[in-house]
Order: structure tokens, then sequence, then C-alpha cells
């Protein structure tokens, strides 16, 4: 399946002087496939090590980080050449080989011209955690329990850094072959001109069935191969039970225990109208320093995507960020779905259907779109009761976003915005077709992927 990665993996193969690459993201987003894609289609030959599953390259990596002694051991151990600039070497799940991230930096320092990508999905976990550990039955301040005894050294200014997220919207299209509503849909985001009303509820029909299979590149095939919602549901619940399995494997029990509280309370928080993150909805008389280090291992693990309050929306808007005042999205909308056991036939008919949380679904829709396309997630609320679901800063505009799950649009909230900031601009995402008016931009829901910061 096309990825828009892709593009930028080919930029960093050519770039005379790209270092090694990291390629983050969350469990099962396609890390593994896209780079042996990659290396199929851009290099002579590849060479991919899986290092949870090689005991004897971890047993070799221990004693030996000398690059040149690396690439030797690995040529004999699989039998293949690997030339400079001809052969792609992969080493994945590089969190469970802290050595293999320690030797990234003597290839860049010693051997650029070895074309190296290593993929982890909990390497933002592994080189995070504390430094300081206690034992689980006293205050549990360990993230990562694999090999505790070492520290990991992240080769800081010594790679090259990408993550993948699950697929967005476009990329759902092109694999379902509707490569031409894309180009549709991106020309008319431009004109702002109304699409078709046809071809304008074809895509949204399409947009509501994104919205029950999600990105996960898993159950994106599954749905091509079987045009079945419940073989799609099936392949999310494994995943959601291998993200479960993560959390005890990856961290201590105590620390895993807060990690599941507030996992499993995401979608209570998203349900109520102020979807601010509540503490108390993980535990009764929870509390950020309770729950901190959980919520952090849920976004260094790429499993949650983290939305922060701003208090104005003036340049830069990080200046203005309170990170006390935040909202956690699912990465993947579909996984959302399965985990808060939404059915289906409402899914089906998300523009049309009065269902509160079905607002909350569309607006992680938008939010995990946003992310995906570079866009920090930030929103904004004033001291009376003003709240917008989103807002963008791109150059040198801050553009302010409201999020609508069908046709019935007010923009109170909106209105103080713009006029509070003197916007010049501002995005209104709905079931509405394209076009603007009072210098809001309405952008059908489908057409969010083609909102980037740039």
């Amino acid at each position: 399946m096309k990825r828009k990665i892709t593009e930028r993996l080919v930029a960093w193969k050519n770039n005379a002087n790209h270092k090694p690459l990291i390629l983050q993201g969350a469990r099962q987003v396609g890390k593994s496939y896209i780079l042996e894609e990659f290396g199929k289609e851009y290099y002579n030959n590849y060479l991919r090590i899986s290092l949870d599953l090689v005991p004897e390259v971890r047993d070799f990596l221990k004693k030996n980080i000398n690059p040149l002694e690396i690439i030797a051991y690995l040529e004999s151990l699989y039998n293949t050449r690997i030339i400079p600039h001809e052969t792609l070497v992969i080493l994945d799940e590089i969190q469970d080989c802290k050595r293999a991230l320690l030797a990234l930096k003597y290839f860049q320092e010693e051997y650029p011209q070895y074309d190296i990508v290593a993929a982890g999905s909990l390497l933002g976990v592994a080189v995070n955690r504390d430094e300081d550990r206690s034992k689980e039955d006293n205050e549990d301040v360990s993230i990562l329990k694999n090999e505790s005894e070492e520290e990991f050294s992240f080769p800081v200014g010594k790679v090259d850094e990408l993550t993948l997220y699950p697929m967005d919207f476009e990329e759902f299209l092109w694999a379902t072959e509707n490569h031409i509503l894309v180009s549709e849909i991106r020309k008319h985001y431009i004109t702002d001109e109304k699409m078709p009303e046809s071809v304008h509820k074809m895509a949204l029909d399409l947009y509501q069935k994104y919205l029950i299979i999600g990105g996960m590149p898993e159950c994106v095939k599954k749905f091509v191969e079987t045009h079945s919602y419940i073989e799609c549901r099936a392949v999310q619940q494994a995943i959601l039970n291998g993200y479960d399995a993560d959390m005890g494997k990856y961290a201590s029990s105590a620390t895993a225990v807060k990690i599941r509280a507030c996992w499993n309370s995401i979608p209570a928080q998203l349900a109520k109208e102020n979807k601010k993150f509540q503490y108390k909805l993980a535990k009764k008389g929870g509390t950020a320093k309770i729950f901190g280090e959980a919520i952090n291992w849920l976004i260094l693990s790429g499993v949650v995507l983290k939305c922060r309050l701003v208090t104005h929306g003036y340049i830069p808007l990080a200046a203005y960020e309170d990170d006390s005042d935040f909202k956690i999205y699912v990465s993947d909308v579909g996984l959302l779905g399965a985990k808060a056991q939404m059915p289906i036939q409402l899914l089906l008919n998300a523009v049309d259907t009065d269902n509160t949380f079905l607002g909350a679904v569309v607006e992680n829709y938008v939010g995990q779109a946003l992310k995906s396309n570079g866009v920090e997630l930030r929103y904004w609320k004033n001291d009376n009761t003003a709240e917008l679901e989103f807002v963008v800063q791109k150059n040198m505009d801050v553009i302010p976003v409201e999020v609508k799950k069908g046709t019935k649009v007010k923009a109170i909230s909106m209105n103080t915005f713009i006029k509070d900031y003197q916007s010049n601009i501002a995005y209104r995402i709905s079931g509405k077709n394209f076009g603007v008016g009072n210098d809001i931009k309405s952008i059908p829901l489908y057409a969010v992927f083609c909102i980037d910061s740039e």
C-alpha cells in the first residue's frame, strides 16, 4: 500500500549528508513493511534484522560496536554483501538492543557511507525512562524494565528521525483505488468551489467507512480483501490486545496498572462535554503526580496523541501553552471505535446521527489527520465558555479550527476568536461542502488531510 512517508525516505536516501535514520511509530503502523518495500524498490538489496528475534546479533553487539566488524558479522551471518549506498540495512525493534542504538553514532561518525535505518515501536519509551529506578513494591518510577541494568544512550545529533503514523484518509483512498477522488478533493480544497453533490456524498460515505476501519494498515488490507467490518474489528481487537501486552512487558507491574487505567479511561474522557483529561476518571483521587508518568508512557509509545491548551491566539502559540490542561486522543480513530465498542451502524451514519460520542470520534479523527500532517495539536478556550477544538499556526497566521460532526454548524466560539485575535481566515470542518463565507473556509470532513502547517 502506498504511503506518504516513502517520499521522505527517498529524500533521506538522496541526501548526500544523511545520517543513520530512526523511524519511530506505534506498533502495527507499518514500519517494517514500508522499510522493506523501500529497500526493494530503491536499493540493489536490503537486509532486515529483527533484533527482538535474533539473540546472536544482540550478543555480538554487547561485545563489539565497531561499524566495520558489525558489517562483516552481518554479512557472514546472512550470507549477504552489504555495499555502501547500494544495500539498505534495517535494524528492526531497535529498542530491544541498546547497543545497536549506540552503534548508530559510530556509523555516522566513522562510516556514513552505509545506509542504516532503525525502526522502533517503543523507542521513545525506552530512551526516556527514568534513570532512578525503585523496587516495584515501593514508589514506581520505572518506565522500562527490559535490560534494566544498563542505560540507553540516544545518539542525539547523530541520527535523522522520522515518525510513521497510521494511514490517513488520503492513504485510505489510495488503498481503495480512489485516486481520482483524491485529486478532486485537493483541487476543490484549493479553489473552494463546491464539489458536485453526488461526489460530495460519495466522499462522505467513504469517510464514514474510514471512521470504522481507521488507518492501521492490517485493518485497511483486511477491508480491501473482505469488505467486512466484523473482520476489521477482529484485527483492531488483536492490536489493542497487543498494546495491552506491551504495557505489561515494557513497564513494571505498578506502572502498568497506572498506564492501563489512563488508557482505559480515554473513551470516558472524550465523552465529556469538556474533554480536558481528568486524572480522577482514571482512578478516584487521581492526580498528575500519580498518573503523569503513565500518560507520558502512552504518548511516547505512540498509542495516544496529546493536544495542549493555548490561552491566547498569538504567535508563537507555543509561548501560550498550558501543559496542565490537555486532551488525549487515540492515535487511530478505528482503534478508538473498537475500544469504545462503538456500534458500526452508528459510524456508518456519523454525519446524520445524533449521538454525543460521535462528536468525540470525529474530533479524534481530525486530530489524527492534523498530527500525521505535521501539525502540532493545540486547542483554545477563554475564561468564559468559548472553546475551539483546534488552533493551527501556519506561517504568520493563527487559524481557528471548528469541528462539527454533521451539517448543523454554529460559530459562537469561532466568532469570539476571530474578533479577539483579528484572524484573517478560519476553518470550519463539517459535513458541508467546500466554500468560503465571512472569512470562514468550509472544509468537508473528508478533506482534512489537505490541512498542513506550511
